[in-house]
């Protein structure tokens, strides 16, 4: 598609964008200094929260805003975009909470219709997922594999497994999977991941930690990590002892054994885990896993090809800080950020620390290049949801982060040290292997400050460009939409697996363009305990068209050449391109 030809999407994007674009100049942003290279810029994206409007507005209650006796309040949730009843466009999901002494009016877990039009339906109750308990993490695929994206909620208590229907209603058939758990458990992070090749989605689960609320020590000065620099807060999560992790094999009748035993799952102890991120690290055909883990080492779980997995995260660069230092990791984003075709690694972490960001030379073998892109100074705040991901489609993948304090009595001590709220961080791709931070720049709803947690990335207006949703703890979520500059290309790859599960989850794709080549995967998990819209999207630049490569998590390689930009392609294996309506 020409820039001086636009079709109707195109020219509804022109007139919302280039008035703010020529009214607001790239100027300097609020974390970094003026510098005449960085006011040369392209303009960049401006994001506007529109959740108000779009009709998200219910609060995502979770713990007490002021006070909390327990690590269990403060985790917050994450949220995905999916597309639950096959319509072409992105609904969203998001996790909610309780108080510790009540279930307030109205909590719980939220699914949002998308109406087509920019508005949202809380269809929560047609659909059956109400619930009100310490909801965490989420992860979405189609275990069964009948074309209709199924949900895996974690909790501190039960996890779930809600099976799509098809009608738009979801059952929780968690027991009759068979993957109903003995006792409490802090479940954080899950992933779907065929990581044995058979074409059936199985299930790997991280743990938090353990803790039981009737002896569970409360915050005190006088206990080590129930208190943070002179001021009370919830204990851990040093001090609370390490719960194992699972994984389950899908047995292809609806039905999942453990195999945390067999696997070595269950002999990883010693982590505090949070997001999982399955993909094949290091190109054999066979898809890894990653756990970001709190206050302890990361885990990177390589597969050996026999139903069992290595850990090797240590000997791989990604488990501590480059000081040697176990890092607070939070969330993790996953993506291509020097276009060199291989797939790197973002991960957030606790106050004082920076997000990390470790490059892979394509054998797995990480390096922590944090300080050399230019992420070693922002400290201020704990991150947590993150992605790697073209927010101005000008095909070098941005980083994006959502902040919010873990300890809201630390404002009360230290109001300009630890504020409760943060705003969203952006780090625009220079696309020379460093990056620049953006702040008011990049528009309001970046700049806004909130506690938040977990943010899936999709876009969700159709409109050819990545808009965020954000979890945020005791309020209504956000929802930003990016308003992305004109003149980008862009493509969008939807897969379908045939002989590997329906949802493609493991694949890797490789698209070439303008002389470049970005490698991305669909995940099942991403950012922090989050799910992104499976649609893959790259921004091409200047570009015009594509060559899309496609391995498949079966080990099949499926390559298309010449696609035009500013489409969706789905592609189906074995079967090619498939054709159908217009993206928008």
């Amino acid at each position: 598609m020409k820039a001086s030809n636009p079709n109707p999407w195109t020219r509804r994007r022109l007139l919302r964008t280039l008035p703010a674009a020529l009214a607001s100049p790239f100027v300097p942003g609020m974390l970094r200094a003026a510098t005449p290279a960085a006011e040369a810029a392209p303009p960049f994206s401006r994001f506007v929260d529109v959740a108000s409007s779009a009709g998200l507005v219910q609060a995502m209650i979770y713990g007490d805003p002021a006070h909390n006796t327990y690590i269990i309040e403060v985790n917050g949730a994450g949220c995905a975009f999916f597309d639950y009843d096959n319509d072409g466009w992105m609904d969203i999901f998001v996790l909610g909470g309780r108080r510790l002494e009540e279930v307030p009016p109205g909590a719980s877990n939220r699914l949002y219709h998308n109406n087509r039009d920019g508005s949202f339906t809380d269809v929560t109750a047609k659909a059956g997922l109400v619930d009100a308990g310490w909801a965490n993490g989420v992860c979405v695929g189609d275990y069964n594999n009948d074309g209709f994206e199924d949900l895996y909620l974690t909790y501190y208590g039960r996890n779930r497994l809600y099976r799509n229907n098809g009608d738009g209603t979801f059952t929780d058939v968690t027991a009759k999977a068979g993957l109903l758990e003995t006792g409490t458990r802090f479940g954080s992070g899950c992933a779907f991941v065929d990581y044995n090749r058979d074409g059936l989605l199985d299930l790997f689960v991280s743990n938090y930690v353990e803790i039981d609320l009737a002896t569970a020590a409360k915050p005190s000065l006088k206990i080590p990590n129930c208190n943070f620099e002179g001021v009370p807060t919830n204990c851990g999560p040093g001090g609370l002892g390490f719960p194992p992790h699972s994984l389950y094999r899908n047995n292809g009748d609806g039905t999942f054994s453990d195999v945390s035993k067999e696997s070595g799952v269950a002999a990883l102890r010693g982590s505090y885990g949070f997001t999982v991120v399955a993909f094949d690290a290091d190109e054999d055909g066979w898809q890894d896993i990653f756990v970001a883990c709190d206050a302890t080492p990361s885990l990177l779980l390589m597969n050996n090809h026999d139903g069992t997995f290595r850990e090797e995260a240590l000997l791989r660069g990604v488990a501590l800080g480059s000081g040697g230092e176990p890092l607070g990791g939070m969330g993790v984003g996953v993506g291509d950020y020097d276009l060199d075709g291989h797939l790197d690694l973002v991960k957030t972490h606790f106050v004082n620390q920076a997000t990390g960001l470790y490059h892979n030379n394509g054998k797995a073998e990480f390096e922590d290049v944090t300080a050399r892109v230019g992420l070693g100074g922002e400290r201020r705040f704990s991150s947590w949801g993150t992605g790697l991901v073209d927010l101005d489609n000008d095909g070098y993948p941005d980083i994006l982060i959502v902040t919010g304090t873990v300890a809201p009595e630390l404002e009360r001590a230290y109001p300009n040290k630890y504020p409760a709220r943060g705003p969203r961080l952006i780090f625009r791709n220079r696309g020379n292997g460093t990056f620049v931070a953006l702040g008011e720049e990049a528009g309001s709803g970046i700049s806004a400050r909130h506690v938040s947690r977990g943010c899936a990335f999709g876009d969700f207006d159709n409109d050819g460009d990545l808009d965020v949703f954000i979890m945020n703890r005791n309020e209504p979520p956000s929802l930003l939409r990016n308003d992305a500059p004109p003149g980008n290309h862009w493509i969008k790859i939807r897969l379908e697996g045939v002989q590997s599960n329906r949802s493609a989850i493991g694949s890797r794709v490789l698209v070439r363009y303008g002389g470049k080549v970005q490698a991305q995967c669909v995940t099942s998990q991403a950012s922090f305990l989050s799910s992104n819209d499976p649609r893959l999207h790259f921004g091409l630049g200047t570009a015009s068209t594509a060559d899309v490569e496609v391995h498949w998590p079966t080990g099949k390689m499926e390559s298309y050449s010449h696609l035009a930009a500013d489409q969706l392609v789905t592609i189906r294996e074995s079967q090619g391109i498939v054709k159908g309506r217009p993206f928008r």
